[in-house]
């Protein structure tokens, strides 16, 4: 068996090569050089890993050994295997790998056993390949005379003259043995080895950025992969924009990226040249000079109108030109274009410029021209002069690649190979050298090499190495996906490099330290290793002493008798802990514990010696937050407007003595903070200034999302402040707690509860012990109840923090002695109880003392109390309100109103956090000052403060304000009683005769007046009025309600809602409806949607979401109806596994290309490197074939059908939505293959019948059935048949469905072949068709149906398709009565379920029926079922329909019937009306005008269609609107759907496409979809 052995020649695998030239007399192996390592045994079978390609080798030569001579050698042979590739290939440091290795070759000449195996082959290769081997393994003894022994010996000396020569240096990547984090770099096309040009062509207008760098080093790795050349060009082109100075620094930037050029040019050694080409074009008509004004030409180009210039002729041209070479005022007023195409639909190709006048002179050429090409112009000329084969260009220049191409053959020169990469794109930043300038010319930054520029200067200057920036830009690779990335990743592959290397010091925050006596200490020095697991960084001084600092947040942890652990010295513990007045830790004292070594379950703290011998160093620690304040500048924005102007952050530290020896540019890391690098060093008292300069750290970020460095503990695992005060024995209405047990301020127990709030978040994320968590949360319980013994409230996150200390006892002319006062709140207190489901004796115990302050209330005013009754003087005589005071509470009520409709406003235009967040916080502090000045809460409804005047007298207007409560009151409660009806109508025409007469005296409608507090029987009243549209005889709820009114039965009253007259007071809404309307916000009403009629839960991955039963019973219907007729067809069911090998997917190369960038793969198993990585499906095609070819021998094993209900991964980048775009979602994949294409395709028609059937059947929904563009096909596929649908809230279609014909492709790829009957002795491929539905579904119907009360789910796929919902169950209905409704409700339930209907009965006591129907019409049930008394007398029910809101009484004895009948027509009117959408918005159009016309008005258009793919991408760029669709979503022009199976309209002979440039060839469906 003849193996092929191909290795990359810059950085071949040595213990391989040692490998194959150990077996090479027993196993024929044939190496040669190439870009990637793989050892090719077969078409099917490869190995890309190294240690799989050495294992392979050795077990195929047994007698030697290799491999070990049993399992234990084995398992000792894999280790160092392991140990190769992770501790010395790819590491820049090798002294812990080395001490291992010492330690073990100390007693051994082999690494395993007695002879040499592939442990010692892949040592000594990973050794021979290592640049720092040599200099670092000097001191190992051991390990030199093993590998002395093993380099003396003939294929080690072999190997390593042949090839070791060849490993590329460290520096420049990671080995390729791991391919860890390395992207992947594409082929070039017609590449050569020893061939290849490339060149990096950068204006020197500015310092090169990141951007730049990944283009310089994507053209170094070509360079050095097919051993080319690399050109580095000065694009000097504009006069007006080339700085030597820029030149300079350029070259300094691509130094320090380590970048070696071949050459080095200029654009401008070419100008004669270029000009010679520019009057040849003119000579031969292909140019012409044009002097039309540039606004004017702006727009020509545009309109495509051509010049009055095109047509000069040739002498206009030259004389025109002879001006321009004169730089004349006439020639600077004309340019060159090249005579292409003004009607192209590519812009750049209509006749752009080629030359343009400028009289400033040019640094290298002087005034030698007046004339300058443009780039596009001047770029294919001195890449073909300069011999590049292969031009780089990011994929913006895409349009311009046409024009590029042109002008190579306008002048017959050798055509360079374009190849694109995407730009890189980050977060927060902008790369254009233009606003990157006017940042540093406003003074915002301190220059082009400021920390916060994405310049190569700034990342490097605020901590970037060189090595980290190359890896990053290498991971990315040479990959055209467009993506956005965040800066936290390109810091994590900076960290990597710097912490095994970075010196560990110590800084203490000068804001607030704490001394700590240890008495027993003595002032000593001792050194330390500066790196805790890297000996090589060397040693520092430590100072020990009597007396050391500690950060004051640690020492607000600690308690007396506790442990602490200080680093680099040991255990001590806090025997006392000293305090100030404001409750904060002054000093503490501790004495040692060295003895104990016992550092697992104790606070970890860093700390510095107070000593004159090694004072501390002034230190300054400066954190960068990004420039830009959003994430992602659009075209639209103007970045002016979200410049943080506070990204500079500064705080004064306590430094460690030794940071007086850091230079410039030094990386350490100050423990428990963070990773630094030195900006200024510390230098000492200047003696012209008298003053010293601090050390200047700036801070780096290592890729966590929290860049900030936190300050103090990281393990505060215990409160913020003592807790072991008595706070429990103190009584409840103790004003304060005791002297000692706390912060004695608000606001320093405020403080307090947050950072221990902070400190268990911590302490949960850490995964901490449980008991650590739950003494932590205990302490964070204690300073809460501290807190509301205090301030007299509970704390609650995001309050406004107390500004003053509590009021004093309240006097007895306080508003609290007034029994009016007192009643409400009391009555406030019995309804709160209740509402938190108090024990029954404590809420008793308050109704009483309820009734008591009633009765009270009566003996002092003569009178009742009545909720909302305007105040009795006699009640509150006492209080005197200020005019003032009331104007202030007035004023200050209007504020709070004011302020929460800011907040409200930010939140539905998606304002950004920090804004909301702010909003918020002056919104919580305005509530507190309004309770402060008024002694209550502020309630919206309320009548504001001092609104009404009180007076000694009442007026007529509060007599009649008093007569109106009454009369309300007498109508409520003649409802409850169910009192006859014409005393309730005669009752209510009292009530509007008042309020009639209260209008004509005021001039006002009358309001309710909400009380100060509603009383327990107020609850009654509120549940009464809840009920009015109960079945309970008499004239309540009779009549039909609208939309509106059935919307406002869910939204339960508040409390003290119940006012005078009719008790329509505020009421409080539960927010269990949807707050967005889907014809105002789609987006935000599409996620109420699915999250409050609980179809949805948001996960923590994000992408992916958890469906919940009410979603996953219609995926259940639609699988129940689908999986019934497929099996009708003869398919059947199977089950794949969800991964697949690299081989596999890349089999059929166009279909993998489609899904690349949304293919998850798994790298790692546990915290081992997968030989090679595994894909997680994104479909099956790759994982179901292989297996095809292996069933399939002769025809009569065809056909094949099988389908698999499974979940497919997508790891799609754009913006996702539940179900309509996920990275995981469930699908049906049906995969067929058939002898005979005819077989085959009238499957395809089959199944795409049976997706209709889903769609117009199951869910109501219309679709459109046809064939998918060439472009929008099935990759890898013949062709692609689909169904649409249209959503028309957003105006956009959505594809439903795709049955696929996949021809012989796959076939001829997998190799499914059978014996042909006819042809005895030949082979035949398969045809094949595969097929997909998925939960998509499920958003399409939702976008469909719904309105804005919920989701209207049709019948067929409802999970419940009537709801019966007891009504009428009050209070004083016996209950017999109860019961009898009750099992009247179960009657129905089981009469239903008989006749075949899926239906549940709603029986929770704990809701009023209103409550429950906002909740089933919210969930889409399209039945709801009311049993009410008076139903049950009459013997009949009430049916609501969900989707029209109709009501029909309905017998007793026809319910089954009717109900089974109106399901059946529910889900005929929802086709209907959905249908009926459908028609109205897909119209026919013939002309591109007409198209966009109605394209722009939301509908989706049939128009005549060429078919070709770049008319497509034409038509959909068009399209594209500047304004997004929704928020969040992507803005797109319009795509092809399907070509219509039915059209509109049928094609005329000689018909154009819209483009007008082909034929058409069918009517084809664009539109703007999902």
């Amino acid at each position: 068996m003849a193996l092929k052995l191909t290795i990359n020649t810059s950085s071949p695998p040595l213990g391989v090569l040692l490998t194959a030239a150990h077996v090479k007399d027993i196993v024929q192996v044939s190496v040669a050089e190439g870009k990637d390592t793989q050892l090719h045994v077969s078409d099917s079978v490869q190995f890309n890993d190294v240690n799989s390609i050495s294992r392979y080798l050795a077990r195929l030569a047994p007698t030697l050994g290799l491999y070990g001579a049993n399992m234990m050698e084995q398992t000792e042979v894999d280790h160092w295997l392991e140990f190769s590739a992770r501790c010395l290939c790819g590491q820049i440091i090798l002294s812990k790998a080395l001490g291992e290795l010492h330690k073990a070759l100390s007693l051994r000449t082999f690494l395993v056993g007695h002879t040499l195996t592939l442990a010692d082959l892949s040592v000594w290769g990973a050794l021979k390949g290592h640049a720092g081997w040599p200099s670092q393994g000097e001191s190992f003894s051991h390990i030199n005379r093993w590998f002395s022994f093993l380099s003396t010996q003939v294929p080690f000396t072999a190997v390593g003259n042949a090839y070791a020569s060849k490993k590329a240096p460290l520096s420049k990547s990671s080995s390729d043995e791991k391919k860890q984090d390395v992207g992947k770099f594409v082929d070039l096309p017609g590449a050569e080895m020893g061939k290849v040009v490339v060149r990096f062509p950068p204006e020197a207008s500015g310092y090169l950025h990141i951007g730049h760098a990944k283009a310089a080093l994507l053209n170094q790795h070509y360079q050095i992969t097919f051993k080319g050349k690399l050109i580095m060009r000065f694009d000097d082109t504009n006069p007006e924009k080339e700085k030597e100075d820029f030149e300079k620094v350029i070259l300094e930037d691509v130094a320090m990226l380590q970048i070696h050029p071949d050459q080095f040019t200029y654009t401008s050694d070419h100008f004669t040249t270029i000009m010679g080409f520019a009057e040849q074009m003119l000579r031969d008509g292909k140019a012409y000079i044009d002097n039309t004004p540039p606004e004017q030409m702006k727009l020509e180009r545009e309109q495509r109108t051509e010049s009055t210039c095109r047509n000069n002729t040739l002498e206009q041209n030259m004389k025109m030109w002879s001006e321009m070479k004169a730089g004349t005022v006439t020639g600077q007023t004309c340019c060159m274009r090249a005579k292409i195409d003004m009607n192209s639909n590519n812009g750049c190709m209509r006749d752009p410029t080629l030359y343009r006048c400028k009289n400033t002179p040019h640094p290298r050429t002087g005034s030698s021209y007046k004339v300058y090409p443009t780039y596009d112009f001047a770029c294919p000329i001195v890449d073909s002069l300069e011999d590049v084969t292969h031009a780089l260009r990011t994929t913006e220049y895409h349009d311009r690649d046409e024009q590029f191409y042109w002008i190579i053959d306008a002048l017959g020169l050798r055509k360079p190979h374009i190849w694109e990469y995407a730009r890189l794109n980050l977060n927060n930043t902008v790369l254009s050298k233009r606003k990157l300038t006017w940042f540093v010319d406003q003074g915002f930054v301190d220059g082009w090499d400021d920390p916060r520029f994405p310049t190569v200067r700034g990342v490097l200057r605020r901590g970037m190495t060189v090595e980290g920036l190359k890896q990053f830009i290498s991971a990315q690779g040479g990959s055209r996906s467009v993506v956005n990335m965040e800066w936290d990743k390109i810091w994590a592959f900076n960290k990597k490099i710097i912490d095994p290397v970075a010196p560990r010091y110590t800084a203490l925050s000068s804001s607030y330290v704490v001394p700590v006596s240890v008495s027993e200490a003595t002032e000593e020095m001792k050194e330390v290793a500066k790196h805790p697991k890297n000996a090589e960084v060397g040693m520092k001084e430590v100072w020990y002493g009597p007396r050391v600092l500690v950060e004051g947040a640690d020492a607000e942890t600690f308690s007396e008798g506790e442990m602490v652990t200080f680093i680099n010295w040991g255990n001590l513990i806090i025997t006392k802990i000293n305090k100030g007045a404001d409750a904060k830790v002054v000093s503490l004292e501790a004495r040692l514990n060295l003895e104990n070594k016992d550092y697992k379950k104790t606070t970890k703290i860093t700390w510095l010696a107070d000593t004159n011998s090694a004072p501390l160093l002034p230190t300054v620690c400066i954190t960068y937050l990004p420039l830009i304040s959003k994430a992602v500048i659009t075209k639209d924005d103007d970045f002016k407007e979200y410049i943080n102007k506070n990204s500079k952050l500064e705080e004064k530290m306590l430094g460690d003595p030794c940071l007086q020896g850091l230079k410039k540019g030094d990386i350490i890391q100050l423990q428990r903070r963070g990773f630094y690098i030195c900006d200024q060093p510390y230098e000492p008292v200047s003696p012209n200034s008298c003053k010293e300069s601090p050390c200047v750290l700036l801070y780096i970020p290592d890729g966590h999302t929290k860049e900030m460095p936190t300050a103090g503990s990281k393990d505060k695992s215990k409160s913020q402040a003592s807790s072991k005060a008595p706070a429990k024995a103190a009584s409840p209405s103790t004003p304060a707690p005791g002297p000692t047990a706390a912060p004695t301020s608000g606001s320093d127990l405020f403080s307090s509860i947050v950072a221990q709030g902070e400190a268990v978040r911590q302490l949960k994320v850490a995964k901490a012990p449980k008991d650590e968590v739950d003494k932590a949360v205990q302490q964070l319980l204690s300073l809460k109840a501290q807190f509301k013994q205090q301030a007299g409230t509970d704390y609650k996150p995001g309050m406004a923090p107390p500004t003053s200390d509590p009021a004093p006892p309240p006097t007895s002319t306080d508003s609290t002695s007034c029994p009016f006062t007192q009643v409400s709140e009391q009555g406030e207190l019995v309804r709160k109880l209740k509402a938190e489901k108090a024990p029954k004796d404590q809420v008793d115990a308050a109704v009483k003392q309820l009734l008591a302050l009633k009765a009270e209330y009566k003996q002092v005013t003569g009178q009742e109390y009545k909720p909302g009754a305007p105040l009795v003087q006699k009640a509150c005589a006492p209080i005197q309100n200020s005019p003032s005071s009331a104007c202030d509470a007035t004023g200050l009520y209007q504020k709070v109103s004011e302020q929460g409709e800011v907040v409200r406003k930010l939140k539905v235009e998606k304002a950004s956090k920090d804004q909301v967040d702010a909003a918020v916080k002056q919104l919580l502090a305005l509530k507190t000052e309004f309770k402060q000045q008024t002694g209550q809460d502020y309630k919206p409804g309320l009548q504001a403060p001092g609104s009404q005047a009180q007076t000694k007298s009442s007026t007529p207007a509060e007599e009649l304000s008093s007569q109106i409560t009454q009369q309300g009151e007498r109508v409520r409660r003649l409802k409850s009683e169910k009192a006859p009806k014409d005393q309730i109508d005669e009752a209510v025409k009292t009530l509007l005769d008042l309020k009639s007469k209260y209008k004509t005296l005021t001039g006002q409608e009358y309001q309710p007046v909400a009380a100060a507090g509603a009383t327990g029987g107020e609850d009654k009243n509120r549940k009464e009025r809840e009920n009015k549209s109960e079945k309970q005889g008499g004239g309540g709820g009779a009549g039909k309600k609208g939309k509106g009114d059935k919307a406002n039965q869910g939204k339960v009253a508040s409390g003290g809602a119940g006012g005078p007259g009719d008790g329509q007071g505020p009421k409080k809404q539960t927010r269990l409806g949807l707050e967005a309307k889907k014809e105002e916000n789609l987006a935000d009403w599409y996620s109420q949607v699915i999250t409050k009629a609980e179809m949805i839960e948001y996960y923590d991955v994000s992408g992916c979401y958890v469906l919940r039963p009410w979603s996953y019973s219609i995926w259940e219907a639609i699988q129940a109806f689908f999986d019934r007729e497929i099996r009708k067809l003869g398919v059947e069911n199977c089950y794949f596994p969800m991964f697949v090998s690299q081989a596999a997917l890349e089999k059929e190369k166009s279909h993998i290309e489609d899904f690349a960038p949304e293919v998850a793969w798994v790298t790692r198993s546990g915290k081992t490197e997968l030989a090679e990585p595994i894909a997680v499906r994104p479909t099956s095609e790759t994982v179901m074939y292989p297996a095809f070819a292996k069933w399939v021998q002769s025809h009569r094993d065809l056909p094949i059908k099988v389908n698999q209900w499974c979940n497919v991964v997508r790891w799609e980048f754009k913006h996702p939505q539940p179900f309509l775009r996920t990275r995981e979602f469930l699908w049906q994949e049906g995969h067929t293959a058939f002898a005979t294409k005819e077989e085959a395709e009238e499957e395809v028609l089959q199944i795409l019948d049976l997706y209709a059937r889903v769609y117009e059947e199951l869910m109501a929904i219309p679709v459109v059935k046809g064939r998918k563009t060439e472009k929008e096909k099935f990759a890898g596929g013949d062709y692609t048949t689909t169904v649409e649908a249209y959503i028309s809230a957003s105006g956009r279609a959505i594809q439903g469905a795709t049955s696929h014909h996949l021809g012989q492709n796959f076939a001829k790829m997998f190799e499914i072949t059978f014996e042909d009957p006819k042809k005895p002795g030949e082979k035949q491929l398969a045809f094949q068709n595969s097929w997909g539905l998925t939960t998509r579904t499920i958003g399409v119907l939702t976008m469909v149906h719904g309105d804005n009360m919920g989701l209207v789910l049709p019948p067929r796929v409802a999970c419940q398709q009537v709801v019966v919902i007891p009504c009428g169950l009050t209070v004083s209905l016996p209950e017999q009565e109860k019961e009898a409704v009750l099992a009247q409700c179960s009657k129905y339930v089981n009469k239903l379920q008989e006749a075949g209907v899926r239906v549940k009965p709603d029986l929770r006591d704990n809701y009023s029926p209103g409550w429950k129907f906002n909740h089933w019409e919210l969930k889409g049930v399209p039945i709801r079922l009311e049993v009410g008394p008076k139903d049950m007398q009459q013997r009949q029910c009430v049916a609501v329909r969900r989707d029209t809101g109709a009501k029909v009484t309905i017998p007793e004895a026809e319910v089954e019937k009717r109900l089974v009948a109106m399901l059946e027509d529910i889900q005929n009117s929802l086709f209907k009306k959905a249908s009926d959408d459908l028609k109205r918005n897909m119209v026919p159009a013939d002309t591109m005008e007409q198209f966009q016309k109605e394209l722009e008005q939301n509908k989706i258009v049939q128009i005549p269609f060429c078919g070709g793919i770049d008319c497509e991408d034409w038509i959909k760029k068009t399209t594209a609107k500047d304004q997004d669709l929704e928020p969040g979503a992507p803005s797109m022009g319009a795509k092809s759907l399907c070509i219509p199976f039915s059209p509109l309209k049928t094609l005329q002979p000689g018909q154009m496409c819209v483009s007008g440039k082909e034929p058409a060839k069918y009517y084809t469906l664009f539109g703007r979809s999902y």
